[in-house]
């Protein structure tokens, strides 16, 4: 009797690794590529000559979603422990199965899921092999090789816009496809984190896209959970709420009568935080230095809880040219739960309105923005 999930795993150093593949049911959207998070339903043992077979496989009518996973036999306690520090060495990958299905797959085992391959593809594990490879080749293009310097102000931004660059190919694949398991596969690689505060947009676009195509999958209720607008931060086309903004002055003032005529980034930020004040002095300054007078405006909110400290940082850095409010609250701040955010450096690039036309552009995109706007 054929097999219905069989292949060849190249060992490579057979002293390293387990002869065994794993497999796993994640269970719920939320555990898809999430280590620990999956159930274990069967093992089979590789061979001398690197074959194994399983000899029989879940009961399932619709497409499903399952990992194939191999371990080193150092510290490798739990057969569900997913390594996704690169994609170049993740030792799983997830693929699509329903009843009827006989799979013969590949890989080499040191790079298991960079070299995974399956015979005779179906349409949703051909997509399921295409999001790898965007997933690889936008490693290997942003992140590949990139250390991070935690006392290195422009390190930090650097290392953001990397990740962010990273993440592009992939959420750019989940709205183009129209495969359901690999386009949830891409938003949890998005951020295996599940962390979506920098992308808010494209996490509700997705929800609302498989909420119409998908309504009765139970994934895609998780998904309609995260993608719930009322708890992201305000979206690109929303109108900001009229907060009412305690100044440095001591007054209170609306935030709508801080705008400017054409133009006008909150900027939200703080004192300690090296990379607000490098975008302080390099870039806000400049900018409204040479656009404030054709209607460009910038509302600074700290995360401070020491006004001497914040009055200090904004004398340092120029940053004295436009308006400032805190409640000095530190990170409990009241109106970063009304923006719905934790993460700074962020902003909110407003029209004269209070909509919000663009945010969290920093260094030379946020100039290039400004530039454009104001051409």
């Amino acid at each position: 009797m054929q097999s219905p999930l069989s292949g060849t795993i190249n060992m490579g150093d057979k002293g390293e690794w387990k002869p065994m593949v794993y497999l796993i049911d994640p269970g719920s959207w939320a555990n898809v590529a999430s280590s620990f998070g999956g159930t274990v339903l069967d093992s089979a043992a590789i061979g001398a000559d690197g074959k194994f077979a399983f000899a029989s496989m879940p009961n399932s009518t619709e497409p499903m979603l399952l990992e194939l996973v191999v371990q080193r036999k150092a510290g490798a306690f739990f057969a569900n422990r997913l390594d996704d520090a690169s994609p170049a060495t993740a030792n799983y990958f997830p693929f699509i199965w329903k009843n009827g299905d006989v799979l013969s797959v590949s890989a080499e085992i040191a790079h298991f899921q960079k070299t995974f391959s399956i015979e005779k593809l179906s349409a949703e594990n051909a997509a399921m092999l295409q999001l790898r490879d965007v997933r690889q080749a936008a490693f290997d293009q942003f992140l590949a090789g990139k250390t991070s310097d935690v006392h290195d102000e422009a390190a930090l931004l650097d290392e953001e816009k990397a990740l962010m660059s990273f993440k592009q190919p992939m959420m750019q694949f989940a709205e183009a496809t129209t495969h359901l398991l690999p386009a949830l596969t891409a938003i949890r690689w998005v951020s295996i984190e599940k962390d979506y505060e920098r992308v808010p947009e494209f996490i509700v676009s997705q929800a609302e896209k498989w909420k119409y195509a998908a309504p009765g999958h139970p994934w895609v209720k998780e998904l309609a959970a995260v993608g719930d607008r009322k708890a992201l931060p305000v979206l690109v086309g929303d109108v900001l709420p009229d907060y009412a903004m305690p100044m440095l002055s001591g007054d209170t003032i609306p935030l709508r009568q801080l705008l400017g005529k054409r133009l006008t980034v909150l900027d939200l930020w703080a004192s300690w935080c090296a990379p607000c004040r490098k975008e302080n002095r390099n870039y806000l300054v400049p900018l409204w230095d040479k656009y404030h007078a054709a209607g460009f405006q910038i509302v600074g909110y700290a995360l401070d809880a020491d006004h001497g400290a914040w009055a200090k940082a904004i004398a340092k850095d120029g940053a004295n040219r436009w308006p400032h409010a805190s409640e000095l609250n530190g990170d409990d701040a009241p109106f970063f739960k009304e923006l719905r955010l934790t993460t700074i450096p962020s902003n909110f690039l407003l029209d004269e309105s209070g909509k919000v036309v663009a945010k969290n552009l920093h260094g030379e995109e946020l100039v290039a923005f400004v530039e454009q706007y104001f051409k």
